[in-house]
């Protein structure tokens, strides 16, 4: 996924100030003004649908067998699931929020299967495009296999409002995190054989949920025994890294990933009601913004290349002032994390680049993060997924066998 693009249209010294760790999230997070708007809902099946109370967050509400395009290779069972959340945007009402469960083949060891959580990246808002519904793209499919292959189950929410009632809001950080807290508790609390400790692991937007996950944990669910974190393209929005990344990508240049500030733009309409997206985006690209509703993110972008959209023809005014609220809901409440973290860079990434993730390494372990970080040179955004695994698997596997990690702060690869 392009960081870039995502934070393309906003004032540089908006977003800075927008995008800073967040001393106390609940000032900001815990009471928005929320629009009613459902962009992107629509009926998959009944299982998606819930009409019971809600007593709890966590709880497990439904499971079923996955089809064979949602189900992943390796796994000896997989399941949907829908579970209670709490609403990530208010911080108060509660919701129903689905996912799934890869667990491996054979008999589960004595304790269960040790549990990674899975944070998946941009699919779009559109409820056809989530994962439990819509299956993983082949990278994804081939990384969940690995670690099934290794004797891990998986569990991978969808993240509120995508695939259940409600517009999925789209990078906000708080939802993604109650709602991966939520289907861990749901899986542990259930008779499933996986463990009650869990790992996160995730990719570049799914890098942010999985960090954000985190730092989270402690505040809304310090019943969740999370042991650690694995992150590769991490995204981080310091002002050293905006303004290379605004100076890289001209206004009047053909941008296929201007999708990604369409999706963004959802975000802003979904608290904020009184924006008109009319207001900012041009005639011309409108159709295409507004097919976020019901298209997935691969094809939004492939019209945006197909319509050979800049941002000065997509855009008829900055909607920087409006972003700035949205963007806010993106950054990381602490970078103080309470679990050791794997954080994997690929020299050649050129979606969240090596200064931004660098930036972000350095001020996790300044902010006393146990933190080992590890650079791969020749490695892009999507290769150090793959390419990191020699690491990550150890990695984990000393964090389930419960060795004392230190990371590499105090000498770190950039």
């Amino acid at each position: 996924m392009s960081i870039q693009s995502k934070i393309y249209v906003i004032a540089g010294s908006l977003l800075i100030n927008a995008c800073a760790p967040l001393s106390d999230p609940s000032e900001i997070l815990a009471k928005p003004e929320l629009s009613h708007m459902t962009l992107g809902d629509s009926f998959l099946s009944e299982f998606y649908q819930y009409d019971g109370p809600l007593t709890a967050p966590g709880l497990l509400l439904k499971k079923e067998p996955l089809g064979v395009t949602q189900a992943n290779p390796g796994a000896g069972q997989n399941f949907r699931l829908l579970y209670s959340s709490t609403d990530g945007l208010d911080g108060e009402d509660l919701l129903h929020v689905s996912g799934v469960l890869f667990l491996p083949e054979g008999n589960a060891p004595t304790g269960g299967w040790p549990l990674m959580a899975w944070t998946h990246g941009t699919v779009g808002i559109a409820d056809i495009c989530a994962p439990s519904w819509n299956g993983r793209q082949q990278q994804d499919r081939d990384h969940l296999q690995f670690w099934l292959k290794n004797g891990f189950a998986v569990v991978a929410s969808d993240y509120q409002g995508l695939g259940t009632p409600g517009t999925h809001p789209y990078l906000a950080t708080r939802p993604e995190a109650y709602s991966n807290l939520d289907i861990i508790r749901a899986v542990q609390n259930s008779d499933f054989p996986v463990s009650d400790e869990v790992v996160l692991f995730g990719q570049s937007q799914g890098a942010g949920a999985a960090i954000a996950t985190a730092a989270f944990a402690t505040q809304y669910a310090p019943d969740v025994d999370i042991i650690g974190a694995v992150a590769t393209g991490v995204p981080f929005f310091s002002p050293k890294a905006l303004i290379a990344l605004q100076e890289s990508r001209p206004p009047d240049r053909v941008d296929p990933m201007l999708a990604y500030n369409m999706l963004a733009l959802s975000l802003v309409q979904r608290t904020d009601s009184s924006f008109a997206l009319s207001d900012y985006v041009s005639e011309e690209a409108l159709p295409i913004a507004k097919s976020v509703e019901n298209t997935c993110h691969k094809e939004v972008r492939a019209k945006v290349g197909a319509q050979a959209l800049t941002y000065n023809r997509t855009f008829k005014k900055s909607p920087s002032d409006q972003l700035v609220t949205a963007f806010a809901r993106m950054g990381y409440p602490t970078l103080n994390l309470p679990v050791p973290t794997f954080v994997g860079t690929g020299g050649k990434d050129k979606d969240t680049p090596l200064r931004m993730q660098a930036a972000f390494v350095k001020r996790a372990c300044e902010a006393g993060s146990t933190i080992q970080s590890v650079l791969y040179p020749d490695l892009d955004h999507r290769g150090v997924v793959p390419g990191s695994t020699a690491d990550t698997l150890p990695f984990v596997r000393s964090l389930f066998s419960e060795e004392k990690l230190l990371g590499n702060c105090q000498k770190l690869p950039f």
